[in-house]
């Protein structure tokens, strides 16, 4: 989904991460998500750009990196992403993590994912009889290019800019077990 970053229109909004008032002109990050009332429709949850470097890392680097907009203290920014982004789970798909159980099975070859092997988080639709929704699905990375239809080195290259919290070796292997 898109995000954007742009400055407060009104000073009306809060910020959904400290849930202070966004004050008019002042630089905010918008994070687009489905609205849960009506399909189809997208709304934003904004955040000030210091709240979201801590909350939302990997959606405010995607935003940063993607703007051509002028940003004070960018690179301070981008800097607060990659540490908080080493601590909390990514939010956007797909990403890449270490299993943290060994009870998810691969939805390309239903073959169990060990504990502390790397696999990839991909969108899921979920049905659950009355509750309709998404949620995660997990991968073997060897498994990810055949089940979602995307070119190894793209699959690669949106995995890769939404996963903050793995080193650099991890994403040395991932890129050699998708890509090949």
């Amino acid at each position: 989904m898109p995000h954007t970053i742009e400055a407060a229109k009104t000073g009306r909004a809060s910020c959904r991460s400290c849930k202070q008032t966004i004050e008019k002109a002042t630089l905010r990050f918008g994070e687009e998500v489905p609205n849960a009332f009506s399909p189809g429709e997208m709304t934003f949850q904004w955040h000030h750009l210091k709240c979201a470097s801590e909350k939302r890392p990997a959606a405010l680097k995607q935003a940063l990196e993607e703007t051509e907009m002028e940003i004070p203290e960018k690179e301070d920014l981008l800097k607060t992403c990659e540490v908080s982004g080493k601590n909390q789970k990514p939010t956007t798909f797909p990403y890449a993590e270490h299993a943290p159980t060994g009870r998810a099975s691969c939805m390309g070859c239903s073959e169990k994912i060990e504990k502390g092997d790397l696999r990839v988080a991909i969108e899921k639709e979920m049905d659950a009889g009355a509750f309709a929704g998404k949620s995660a699905g997990y991968l073997h990375p060897a498994c990810a290019p055949d089940h979602t239809g995307e070119e190894p080195v793209d699959l690669f290259e949106k995995i890769k800019a939404n996963t903050l919290n793995l080193e650099d070796s991890d994403m040395e292997s991932l890129e050699e077990e998708i890509c090949g």
